[in-house]
Formats: structure tokens, sequence, C-alpha cells
């Protein structure tokens, strides 16, 4: 486990279980900022079970079993035990290793050679109550290939919490979870203002955002706003009953390696790199 600290707020990242971080606490109270990991949940050794995870080469679902390259067909094998589908990249399940580190920062690399070769750097930086993830891969192998980022994080549900996340469509989906069509944003998923989180299932992409989002959570006393760069989308998922929601900044909506124009993804040649950030600033309740 690799620890920071600022002066408002103290993070604990687990590089070995995917480059991700496992708790994002306020120092003075305890208060969780990303969903509470205790030690069962560390224990199973899942990203998916932590607070936030990097996606890469590619974010969410990919169907028909892989994608074509300019070289040819990429076949892809379900990688997840919870889903049918190759789901998030390959990056989650790798372990990654420390390169710097210090009271504020760490920088974790990895370099992986499914589904191609390529490289990752994550740098996590914490100053002043702010929490900057910036992700970057670069392409090794020597065919180019899609590449699409985005990161996974966990926020604690309460009965008052309340979204802020402007779009102008959502992908509507299918049993399988795969886009259908772009539709306007339903009255209930309408988080143009500031508003309570939906109650029923919300696994969905939504286009056209401008990377920003609020979120305020008055039962833990404090507000996170949080800004996004190279992710002109984000997936909300809302599971009901349960006490976390995620909202998740991404570079392309889910199965774009099959949608027409391969929206938000990029073809990368050896060499080239993409990139995405993300800010969350912790501000206390007056």
């Amino acid at each position: 486990m690799i620890e920071l600290s600022d002066k408002f707020t103290h993070l604990v990242l687990a590089p070995a279980i995917g480059g991700s971080l496992v708790n994002w606490t306020v120092r003075a109270t305890g208060q969780p900022l990303l969903r509470h990991s205790d030690a069962q949940a560390i224990n199973t050794g899942l990203p998916g079970k932590l607070g936030c995870y990097p996606l890469a080469p590619w974010s969410n679902r990919i169907a028909q079993g892989g994608f074509d390259n300019p070289d040819g067909w990429l076949a892809l094998a379900p990688n997840s035990l919870t889903d049918p589908l190759p789901i998030h990249g390959s990056a989650w399940q790798q372990p990654w290793q420390v390169t710097s580190q210090s009271e504020h920062e760490v920088v974790l690399e990895l370099r992986c050679e499914t589904p191609f070769a390529y490289h990752a750097r994550q740098r996590v930086h914490l100053d002043n109550g702010e929490l900057n993830i910036d992700l970057c891969v670069t392409h090794l192998a020597e065919q180019p290939a899609w590449h699409g980022l985005g990161l996974h994080p966990y926020l604690p549900r309460r009965p008052g919490t309340r979204l802020q996340a402007k779009a102008r469509q959502v992908w509507m989906s299918d049993a399988a979870k795969l886009p259908t069509g772009l539709a306007p944003v339903p009255e209930d998923w309408d988080l143009r203002q500031l508003k309570g989180l939906p109650e029923g299932l919300v696994d969905n992409g939504f286009c056209g955002w401008d990377g920003h989002c609020l979120i305020e959570q008055p039962e833990l006393g404090y507000r996170l706003e949080c800004q996004a760069s190279g992710a002109g989308y984000f997936l909300l998922y809302c599971p009901p009953g349960l006490e976390f929601f995620c909202i998740e900044p991404v570079s392309h909506p889910v199965n774009a390696h099959h949608l027409p124009g391969r929206p938000g993804l990029k073809l990368l040649e050896q060499g080239q790199s993409t990139h995405l950030a993300f800010n969350l600033k912790y501000t206390p309740n007056a």
C-alpha cells in the first residue's frame, strides 16, 4: 500500500491491485470521499471492490468477440467472472510499478502485452484537498491499434447525495448493456441541475459532456467539484439499494469499436500516446 497526504485529505493506493485507489478520506473526520474499502474488500484483490481504477486500452464492454484493427481482426476473450463480454481493457488486471513517490504524489507505470503492447502511466497527486489523476497510454506494438481510456471511481451514496453532470444525449442499451442508439436524456436522468440520484438502475453512457460534475454529500459534510479532460463522455452507474454510485469519465462510449465512426477512440501508431485526466476538489460544508 502507498499513502499520500495533504493538509485536508489522506489517500491509500494499491499499485499491485490494478493500480487502484483504495480509500480517500477527510483527515479531520475520516469521512469517505471515495467508497470506503474495508479489509474484506482489499483482501479480494479485485479493483472493482476498491475506490477507483484505471481503464485502458478501452473502457467498458466490447461486443462480437473483438474488433477490427488496421492489420486485421483482434480477438478478445471475456476477462471478468461477472460479465460475458470483455470489459474495461487489461490495465486493471495487471500489477503496476511505483516509479516515483513523495508525500503528495506517486507515479505508477505498467508495461502490458495484452491485447497488444502498450505502456501506461498514472500520476496521482494531492494538493490542498484536490485529487488529480493523470492517465497516459503509449502504444508500443509495431502495428497500430485503437485505444480508449477511462477512470472508474466508486463514490459514497447516501439518501441526500446529489449530482450535477450536464449531457446532451444518452445511449440507451439492451439486455447485454450494449448501446442501441442515442436518445434525449429522460427526465429522471437529467442532471443538468443538481439533483438526487435516480432510484432505478442506471448503467448508461452520456455524451455531449463538458467534463464537469458536482457531487454534494450533505450527510458526509462536503462537496466534490470534479473536472475531466480527454473525456467527452461519462458513464453513470447507479445500482439500486447499494451505498455507492459511479460517474466514470471516459474517452468513448460503450462498444465504440463497433459504432459508426468509432467515436472517441484514437488510432495510435507505435510511440504515439493518448491522455485522460480527472480532478476532484474537496470542499467542506460551511
